[in-house]
C-alpha cells in the first residue's frame, strides 16, 4: 500500500511555503491582535503594553521551538504530532466522512478502509499524544498544512489561557501588575515550550483558563454559563492529554478555596478544624485515587508513578555510562511509596532549581540553567529580605500563597521524580514556575509592600 503522507515529514517539516506564507498570517494575527488591544485596552490602560508584548513574545517563543526542532534536533514530537495531522488531513482527498473519524479516532486500529492513514500512525489509539494530533489537524486545514503558520496559530491560542491567569491576579493585586505579567507571561521556559505544537501549549492555556474560571466561579461567585463551560473544558483537556496536572491542581484548588472561606470564621479553632479537615480529606482523596483508579490513571497511579521512577532511574543510569549531558539522579531509594515520598524535597528542588550552572554541557540545557539560576536567586531574595518567620506569616495569611505553592510542591515531585532528564524536564515543569514566582512575589511583599520592583536584580 503506498503511505499517504511522506515519512520525510519527521525530520523535514518546514519547506518553502512556510517562509512565503508565514508573513501573510503573522500579519493577520497581529492585526486581530492590535484590534483586541485597541478595544479592551487602549492607550493609557496600565494592562496594554503586557498584552501587546505578552503575545509578541509567545508568537517569537514559537518560530524560535518550530527552527530549532528542525536546524538543531532535527524532529521531535513537535514534528511527530505535524506529521500525524498531515496524515488525518490526507483523508480529505478521499471523503469528509472519512477524515471527520479519523479526527477523533473512531476507527479500529484493524479497520481495513483506514489501514492506509493508521498503519502510519504509531500514535493512533494513545488518546493523550493523538488528541494534540487532531487539534494540530483542524488548525492546519487553515495554513495549508505548513508547520509555522500552525505554530504561530497555537502560540496565539495559547496566549490566551497565559492572559486569563494574569488576569485572575492582576485584579487582585493591581499595584503588583509588572511582577505579575513577569511571572505569567515572561518566564523563558514557558515562554518557548508552552508556544509550539506541543502537548505543553495546550496544556499551559489549558492551566491558566482553569485557575481564572475556578476563581471566578468558586471564589467570585459569578455562576454563568460561560465560566462553566470553560472550566468543564478545560478540565477534560487536562484529563485526557496530561491527567498529572489535573491531580495536582484539585487538591492544591480545593484547599484555596477552603482557606478563602475559612478566613471569614472568626474563631481560631473554628477555622483550625474546618482547614484540617479539608486538609486531611484532601490528602486521604488523593491517595484514594491514585491507588484505586490504577487503570484509568495509567503511568501516573501511584504504584506504576514508583515503578515508572525505579525503571527511568535505572534506564538513565546506564544511559549516562556513556552520556551523562543531559541526566541527573536523585539518589538510590526504595522502590516503594515510603522510598519514593523520602525524596521529596530533592525531587522539588531539580524541578525548580536544577540543572545548576555546572551541570549544563549542551546549549539548549545551559539555557535552562541560567533561568533555574534566576529561581535560586529570587528564592534567597525572599528568604533574606523577609526571614523564615515572615516567610511563615505570609503563608499563613495569604490563601492564594498557599494555592501556589501546594500545586507547586505536588506537582513539583512528580515530575522530578520521574524524569530524569533535564531536557525533558525542562518542558514537564513548566506549568508549576509561575505558581511559585507569584508565590516567592506575594511572600516578599507581604513585608515590603511599597517595593513593587520584586523582579530587579538587586536586593532591596
Amino acid at each position: 500500500m503506498n503511505k499517504v503522507v511522506s515519512g520525510d515529514l519527521w525530520t523535514h517539516f518546514i519547506f518553502f511555503k512556510d517562509y512565503l506564507l508565514l508573513p501573510i498570517y503573522l500579519v493577520a494575527i497581529f492585526f486581530i491582535t492590535n484590534r483586541i488591544s485597541n478595544s479592551q485596552y487602549p492607550p493609557g490602560h496600565p494592562w496594554r503594553s503586557y498584552f501587546r508584548n505578552g503575545f509578541l513574545v509567545k508568537i517569537l517563543g514559537a518560530l524560535f521551538i518550530g527552527l530549532a526542532y528542525q536546524y538543531y534536533y532535527n524532529g521531535g514530537d513537535t514534528s511527530a504530532f505535524f506529521y500525524h495531522a498531515n496524515v488525518i488531513n490526507s483523508a480529505l482527498d478521499e471523503s469528509f466522512y472519512k477524515w471527520f473519524n479519523l479526527l477523533l479516532g473512531l476507527p479500529s486500529s484493524y479497520d481495513g478502509a483506514y489501514l492506509d492513514y493508521i498503519s502510519q500512525m504509531i500514535w493512533y489509539g494513545v488518546p493523550n499524544s493523538y488528541t494534540v494530533c487532531s487539534i494540530t489537524a483542524v488548525i492546519n486545514l487553515f495554513t495549508f498544512n505548513t508547520f509555522l503558520p500552525t505554530s504561530v496559530i497555537f502560540a496565539a491560542l495559547s496566549f490566551s489561557g497565559n492572559w486569563a491567569m494574569f488576569r485572575t491576579f492582576a485584579k487582585q493585586y493591581p499595584q503588583y501588575t509588572r511582577s505579575i505579567a513577569i511571572a505569567t507571561l515572561f518566564i523563558p521556559s514557558t515562554v518557548v515550550w508552552g508556544s509550539g505544537i506541543f502537548k505543553d501549549t495546550i496544556c499551559l492555556s489549558a492551566l491558566g483558563w482553569l485557575t481564572y474560571s475556578a476563581f471566578n466561579l468558586l471564589v467570585e461567585r459569578r455562576f454563568n454559563i460561560r465560566n462553566i463551560l470553560t472550566l468543564a473544558v478545560c478540565i477534560y483537556i487536562l484529563a485526557v492529554i496530561k491527567i498529572y496536572i489535573l491531580l495536582a491542581f484539585t487538591p492544591a484548588v480545593l484547599l484555596w478555596i477552603s482557606f478563602i472561606y475559612t478566613q471569614r470564621i472568626k474563631t481560631f479553632f473554628g477555622r483550625f478544624i474546618i482547614k484540617s479537615s479539608v486538609t486531611i480529606l484532601c490528602i486521604g482523596g488523593l491517595i484514594y485515587l491514585f491507588t484505586s483508579f490504577t487503570s484509568t490513571l495509567g503511568r501516573y497511579s501511584l504504584d506504576n508513578l514508583v515503578e515508572t521512577s525505579n525503571i527511568t532511574r535505572s534506564y538513565i543510569a546506564q544511559v549516562s555510562l556513556t552520556d551523562d549531558a543531559s541526566a541527573y539522579d536523585l539518589g538510590a531509594f526504595d522502590p516503594s511509596v515510603t522510598g519514593m515520598l523520602s525524596k521529596l524535597p530533592l525531587a522539588v528542588n531539580v524541578t525548580l532549581f536544577r540543572p545548576y550552572l555546572w551541570e549544563a554541557r549542551k546549549p539548549m540545557v545551559f539555557l535552562n540553567a541560567i533561568e533555574a539560576f534566576m529561581f535560586i536567586f529570587f528564592t534567597l531574595k525572599v528568604i533574606v529580605a523577609v526571614g523564615p518567620a515572615g516567610i511563615w506569616n505570609a503563608i499563613q495569611k495569604n490563601p492564594n500563597i498557599q494555592f501556589f505553592l501546594i500545586f507547586t510542591v505536588i506537582f513539583g515531585f512528580s515530575v522530578g521524580i520521574s524524569s530524569y532528564n533535564f531536557g525533558a524536564l525542562s518542558r514537564y515543569r513548566i506549568p508549576c514556575l509561575p505558581f511559585y514566582a507569584l508565590a516567592l512575589m506575594l511572600i516578599y511583599y507581604n513585608v515590603k509592600p511599597a517595593e513593587n520592583r520584586f523582579f530587579a536584580l538587586n536586593f532591596k
